[in-house]
């Protein structure tokens, strides 16, 4: 049995020896640097806008820092190891002065922000967020610079179960197959029978499900094998214990509800609010995650949630003590990955292609061998 520790806090390749033989040896970028930025700037406004209709959110403004002491900061995971960038601001002459973060996902700000907006339930927020993750290797996928549509949008307590978190995905999932034509009208070329389009529909798994399928394998592998055999899927449950001992991935402990009971199948008790789209890349031949989303803690989950990954010292900030006192809506949310979004949609095979970063030259150097040329 491979080991199954190291895999889970985050899918990335972790040297260039291994990534250089990942990469595709028959690559040719379908379209032009210049194409590429037109026909970038072409999906994201139409994902924006179909976004905002199927889900009836309104575009906001999201912010790049937050106040260190606030708790709004994104952890990504649940023991704190991919820590934000923080400096110090000496405001009015160093007598108030503020310790901030550039913030490494906009997940619980999004939900304080529904407040401040006026949001009812049925209606929420999408921001074009921007985020610094200075922990991630940098390979074909990971970028220290991130882009995602982060949103967020107010339910009730009846909306709080799977099948309201399943249409909400569907509805997600009609909108980037719909990006993908869009696209293409734009630029033929990107219809080929080389790289084939997305299916019209998702297939759903609990994580337990695909444990039970793949037993002996960490989670990167078993999400590989699965998207080869179904090649756009939902994984529900995703920050739980399963049976193995693992959760599936490492999960902050603040935001996504991953300890309520869901379903039993054939007896088996399953659990979690939450999960990831997956699809089949034909470009780089690998499992290619879009987004992670899910309906939020209650401020019971939370307090279960906390204790469980013993950072319950956490709850006296800001806002753990809004979700506590009940200042702040029931929500569902996610975070979608624009560059990884548009480096699945205009067929290319490095995230540099479609988003303008820092890269090592060590990775300049492999990428090109590979006839994969980064923007500078």
């Amino acid at each position: 049995m491979t080991d199954k520790t190291a895999d889970l806090a985050g899918p990335g390749i972790g040297n260039y020896a291994d990534l250089e033989k990942i990469l595709p040896d028959d690559y040719e970028s379908l379209l032009t640097p210049r194409e590429t930025m037109d026909a970038l700037f072409a999906a994201k406004a139409y994902i924006e806008e179909g976004l905002c209709r199927e889900l009836n959110l309104m575009m906001v403004q999201v912010p790049l820092i937050v106040d260190s002491l606030s708790g709004v900061n994104d952890m990504l995971d649940r023991d704190g190891s991919r820590s934000p960038v923080g400096f110090h601001i000496s405001n009015d002459y160093g007598k108030n002065p503020i310790d901030a973060q550039v913030v490494q996902a906009a997940t619980k700000w999004k939900r304080v922000a529904l407040a401040q907006f006026g949001c009812k339930p049925g209606e929420g927020i999408c921001t074009d967020m921007k985020a610094v993750r200075k922990d991630y290797f940098l390979d074909h996928d990971h970028s220290a610079y991130v882009d995602q549509w982060d949103w967020e949008r107010v339910v009730v307590p009846e909306d709080r179960n799977l099948d309201f978190l399943t249409g909400v995905v569907k509805r997600i999932w009609s909108v980037l197959v719909g990006a993908e034509k869009h696209v293409q009208e734009l630029y033929p070329q990107l219809n080929t029978p080389k790289y084939p389009n997305l299916p019209e529909e998702l297939t759903f798994f609990h994580a337990e499900e695909i444990l039970e399928m793949y037993p002996d394998l960490p989670r990167k592998q078993r999400e590989t094998k699965i998207v080869q055999e179904y090649p756009a899927i939902f994984i529900y449950g995703i920050g739980w214990v399963l049976d193995d001992g693992y959760p599936h991935e490492m999960r902050a402990a603040d935001y996504d509800d991953w300890v309520t009971p869901t379903i039993e199948k054939d007896g088996k008790l399953m659990h979690g609010l939450n999960g990831d789209i997956l699809v089949y890349n034909h470009v780089t031949k690998r499992r290619h995650e879009l987004t992670s989303m899910g309906v939020r803690v209650t401020k019971d989950t939370l307090k279960e949630q906390m204790k469980f990954a013993d950072r319950e010292d956490e709850l006296s900030q800001p806002y753990h003590q809004m979700i506590l006192n009940d200042e702040i809506p029931l929500s569902i949310g996610g975070g979608i990955g624009q560059s990884r979004v548009q480096m699945l949609l205009l067929r290319k095979a490095h995230l540099g292609e479609v988003s303008t970063t820092v890269w090592p030259q060590q990775l300049h150097e492999v990428c090109e061998k590979h006839n994969i040329f980064v923007l500078k």
